[in-house]
């Protein structure tokens, strides 16, 4: 008789709330009370403003019975400095804020997130880098995305601009919000490059915490199999019907259940690769995952074979149960490659302006990204991370 296998045991770490439906943020005041804030400290980008954002949310907090007096600071740039952390923190402390509300995309959250706990906490800025280093509290922290890609509404993560091409990750429990709020009215205003861009990073998300080598589990492998469902079906739609309000807000909750997935089971290679090319070039990250996505799961692909063969059914066409492990496999890595044109983005480094004598940095630059690369299912040497921007080129 067959018995079961054991369950490997996990930690698993999510936000409080999610509320996930059209017209979300109009629940926002409900929320700032049930966390006691009455001053918060509102973080997001110019763009934010310029598209009307902002006045969405004011609205949604004038409706609230009590007063409440917010703050805004929108000094937010893509990839965020730590100059910009210490604005934040300054003006935090200057409004004597009793919480910190993010409305925006990865980069004004991942503020928020910093700036709610710094705010709390006598540690130092370069304290806090790396996995598990803050000590301290936070603010009560509500995130609120306005692209479906990131995930950062639901994990541990904040990515900081440490130098002129260097970046810096804190993960910590506390940079976990107390509530997300995922309201695809607030996605609508999107371009098409930009949905379709976080679409694929969020897509990134689920395949690497699936098959990530640490800390893979039976609930992180659940959500991101969601994800992948929830996206693969829906990214066309928001891509190109931008107000496709049901495909918009499916993307948003796949993006969310990604970002549960590898908050908790982390992401690998593919990123470790990625961020070199925006620290240097200033691709945008969802962008930089596209281009190197398939050429290292083609890496990955001897040691995860099974995972990827188990991924494909759920969003490749026509895959017929008698095929073998490997011809799943390789389907799937197919169908992602041909995605990224498809969704009308570049997938070569060259067109970006990028020249092959800068490859070689690149590699260099990935190798010092050992927190991720430690997560992926096969060993990546300066060889390897080179031949594979080799094949982006």
């Amino acid at each position: 008789m067959q018995t079961a296998a054991q369950i490997q045991g996990f930690e698993f770490n999510t936000p409080k709330r999610i509320l996930c439906e059209l017209g979300a943020i109009s629940k926002l005041a409900d929320c700032c009370h049930s966390l006691g804030i009455q001053r918060p400290l509102i973080v997001c980008d110019a763009g934010i403003i310029e598209h009307g954002l902002l006045s969405k949310l004011e609205e949604a907090l004038a409706q609230s019975s009590q007063t409440i007096s917010q703050c805004v600071f929108a000094n937010v740039e893509s990839d965020p400095s730590e100059a910009t952390i210490f604005m934040g923190i300054e003006k935090c402390q200057t409004h004597k804020a009793d919480g910190v509300i993010a409305l925006g995309g990865g980069s004004p959250m991942d503020v928020a997130k910093v700036i709610a706990v710094c705010s709390q906490n006598s540690q130092t800025l370069k304290q806090m880098y790396g996995v598990n280093q803050v000590s301290g509290t936070r603010l009560p922290l509500i995130l609120i995305p306005t692209t479906a890609g990131t995930g950062s509404e639901v994990t541990p993560i904040a990515i900081i601009t440490t130098g002129e091409a260097t970046k810096a990750g804190i993960v910590s429990p506390q940079l976990i919000p107390d509530i997300a709020i995922l309201d695809a009215q607030l996605t609508q205003n999107l371009p098409p490059h930009v949905t379709a861009a976080t679409g694929i990073d969020a897509m990134v998300h689920a395949i690497e915490a699936y098959t990530s080598k640490l800390k893979k589990n039976i609930y992180s492998d659940m959500l991101a199999k969601q994800a992948l469902v929830l996206l693969s079906q829906n990214i066309e739609a928001a891509t190109f019907d931008g107000q496709n309000l049901v495909a918009r807000q499916n993307m948003l909750l796949g993006a969310c259940l990604a970002g549960q997935a590898f908050a908790n089971a982390p992401v690998a290679a593919v990123h470790a690769l990625a961020y070199p090319l925006g620290g240097h070039f200033h691709i945008p990250h969802g962008l930089s995952n596209a281009l190197v996505l398939s050429h290292v799961m083609r890496f990955n692909l001897p040691e995860a074979e099974i995972q990827y063969a188990e991924l494909a059914p759920l969003i490749v066409p026509n895959l017929l149960p008698q095929q073998s492990t490997q011809s799943k496999a390789e389907a799937l890595i197919e169908h992602l490659s041909a995605l990224v044109p498809h969704l009308h983005l570049p997938n070569r480094l060259r067109s970006l302006n990028i020249e092959r004598s800068s490859l070689a940095m690149l590699a260099n630059d990935a190798m010092q990204q050992t927190r991720l690369l430690v997560n992926n299912p096969k060993d990546v040497t300066l060889a390897d991370a080179l031949a594979i921007y080799e094949q982006a080129f």
